[in-house]
């Protein structure tokens, strides 16, 4: 082995100790939910994860695979300020796709890397209740429109017993972002609001989203910035640094913070083990989001 290699192994070691028996959510994204070989590495990852002691969630969406299912039949996606807009047909879609399809396929791909995934839904033991979302604030550009996102619901109580469950029983939950209302209806949720939900809910350590970009980036797209703190989000959404498909992730990440979990994480997935790299190097390879300038 060479020293490199061993160095990094000694450069994680503190991290594995810290990490031990804490609970991290992971949501999967981006173009690893359409190329099986990155979804695998990043699954791969995951496992190692709950291996050496972690308490891994994982919570996926499925955006371009319901985007191309969508426009196999010739329906055309809508979305407003990063959000779809859901109607009946897009629901069904995103249901058999999400709850169906992906989340089969990411429990098979746990069990082949030697560990035992459970697919679950929001629906699934009142894990998620919400309610229909009525008229949503969104930025277009520089400017603030309110928008009816049709079938998809605001989340609005978490019952997280069924996953404290499941990972008590050493197994890794595989989360899609479905919900009830109280009356039984269906809806959609955003995959990102529903992972800082799960993740404040289970008081978790981490939250980790996986995308298709490196980070948050400057204005210029130039310079990835790997250390943020709220102060900083604050004034990054105020100046349009940050806008589009980013900007439900970073909410997702500051309501998380915001609420008891110590760093929250956004990094690209699609390059092989960043997730490990983020999570287990000094530098790490995306942007981390902490309450204040703190080294974790």
């Amino acid at each position: 082995m060479t020293n490199s290699r061993q160095n990094v192994l000694m450069e994680a070691l503190p991290y594995i100790r810290k990490f031990h028996k804490k609970t991290i959510v992971i949501k999967l994204g981006g173009h690893a939910m359409v190329d099986h070989n990155i979804m695998n590495t990043v699954v791969e990852d995951a496992v190692l994860l709950h291996y050496v002691g972690m308490r891994v969630v994982l919570v996926h969406g499925g955006g371009p695979e319901i985007t191309e299912k969508m426009k196999m039949v010739g329906k055309e996606p809508k979305f407003v300020g990063g959000l779809r807009v859901t109607d009946e047909d897009t629901l069904e879609m995103a249901q058999m796709v999400l709850a169906g399809k992906i989340s089969n396929m990411i429990v098979s791909m746990i069990a082949k890397n030697g560990a035992k995934g459970v697919g679950i839904s929001g629906n699934d033991g009142g894990l998620v209740i919400a309610e229909k979302t009525g008229l949503k604030k969104v930025q277009v550009g520089d400017k603030e429109i309110e928008v009816d996102l049709g079938l998809v619901g605001d989340i609005r109580e978490i019952n997280p017993q069924l996953l404290e469950t499941m990972l008590d029983a050493g197994y890794i939950p595989v989360v899609s972002p479905l919900a009830l209302d109280k009356k039984g209806n269906d809806l959609n949720i955003n995959a990102d609001t529903m992972a800082g939900e799960l993740a404040v809910a289970l008081k978790a350590y981490k939250l980790i989203s996986l995308t298709d970009v490196d980070g948050v980036m400057n204005k210029d797209r130039t310079e990835l910035y790997h250390r943020l703190t709220l102060k900083n989000i604050d004034a990054l959404m105020a100046d349009g640094t940050i806008s589009g498909g980013m900007i439900p992730k970073i909410q997702a990440s500051v309501n998380a913070v915001r609420h008891g979990v110590e760093g929250a994480h956004i990094l690209n997935g699609n390059a092989e083990h960043n997730l490990l790299l983020e999570l287990f190097t000094d530098f790490g390879v995306g942007t981390m989001i902490t309450a204040s300038m703190i080294s974790l």
